[in-house]
């Protein structure tokens, strides 16, 4: 009987195929970082290497991931790859743009299609904004948190701007998604078919916790990564 392993026990040196028992969010990570399943006794140094990521990056952020409340100590933030950081980000906005919000949008159009055209347009403007708002959030990062990280890697930073303005200006995403969920669970009318508010408030869970362990990767890794390096500089 294999035992379920616990953060302290995680390490490069483990088969990559029992990080699964960690938790199901976890699967997120493997597929955002390049990961293939069919790791056969593969360890995740193996795997890891063959995908050209540090195991130690992987495993830092599987541990954000599978641990309510996970901080990482100085120590794991020093081996932390800030490249591997920004390029899983980078890779977890295309997530949410190109495969959870559209599969979201189809579970509310199908509850939504019995209701009539006033309560559709409610739900439509409370997605509507969401979206745009998500959006707003994305492209500040893709545009200017992300491209002065890189500069800070390659010792090419300007000084019209630093990591602490991000942290200081950093959004909370989730508010008008917890919105649109309140709208489901208390003012859904009974003609809409419940199998699909299931589906849509089950998409909406998911990416709410999704979004909140990646805005833990964003405030309590990348920041104070690259804060040091500031500093350092």
């Amino acid at each position: 009987m294999s035992t379920i392993p616990n953060r302290h026990s995680l390490s490069p040196a483990m088969k990559m195929a029992d990080l699964v028992d960690l938790d199901f969010s976890v699967l997120g990570v493997f597929t955002r970082m390049g990961l293939n399943f069919g790791f056969g006794e593969a360890t995740v140094e193996e795997v890891c290497k063959t995908a050209d990521i540090s195991p130690e990056t992987f495993l830092l952020i599987c541990r954000v991931y599978a641990f309510d409340g996970y901080l990482p100590t100085q120590e794991t933030l020093e081996r932390a790859d800030l490249n591997d950081i920004v390029r899983y980000l980078r890779l977890s906005h295309s997530y949410y743009t190109n495969v959870a919000v559209p599969e979201l949008a189809d579970a509310l159009e199908s509850m939504l299609q019995p209701a009539d055209l006033r309560r559709q347009k409610v739900m439509w403007q409370f997605f509507a904004d969401y979206k745009e708002e998500l959006s707003k959030h994305f492209a500040y990062e893709e545009n200017t948190v992300f491209p002065y990280v890189e500069a800070v890697l390659g010792h090419k930073k300007g000084a019209h701007f630093t990591i602490g303005e991000y942290e200081e200006n950093h959004s909370n995403v989730e508010e008008k998604l917890d919105d649109l969920k309140n709208l489901i669970t208390k003012y859904l009318p009974l003609q809409c078919n419940q199998q699909e508010a299931y589906r849509a408030l089950f998409y909406i869970c998911s990416l709410e916790r999704d979004l909140k362990k990646h805005t833990i990767i964003e405030d309590e890794i990348l920041v104070p990564v690259v804060g040091r390096m500031e500093n350092n500089e």
